[in-house]
């Protein structure tokens, strides 16, 4: 279910990147209840404090509720999970972007690359 975790970086905060892509991807659209603690450590392989760690961290910043009784929630405010998408989209484009510079290709490269074959990606 879950895509492969590399066991060299800190679990919890590639639960919480997971999580969050997920969210923000819509694979858990606003309001939906998400897997429960357990089932996600049993998904992941990993310890269920590991989880919670991470889901913690998600409701700090408030992508998820919890709901009395109920479990945890993706959040009802589409503003913030656009804005978070947004922020991922230009933290990704600029470590690519700073890539792609280290190794000598020029901004207009990449910019006759998207509009020749962007389209086909």
């Amino acid at each position: 279910m879950y895509r492969d975790l590399d066991r060299g970086a800190p679990m919890f905060l590639q639960i919480f990147d997971t999580i969050k892509k997920d969210i923000i991807s819509a694979k858990y659209p606003p309001n939906t209840q998400i897997p429960t603690v357990r089932q996600l450590a049993c998904d992941m392989s990993v310890n269920p404090n590991t989880v919670q760690k991470a889901l913690q961290r998600l409701e700090d910043e408030g992508l998820i509720v919890t709901r009395a009784t109920l479990g945890k929630f993706v959040t009802a405010d589409t503003d913030l999970i656009s804005r978070v998408k947004k922020e991922m989209q230009n933290e990704t484009l600029r470590a690519w972007l700073a890539e792609m510079r280290a190794v000598g290709i020029t901004s207009e490269s990449i910019i006759e690359f998207i509009n020749n074959e962007g389209g086909n990606v």
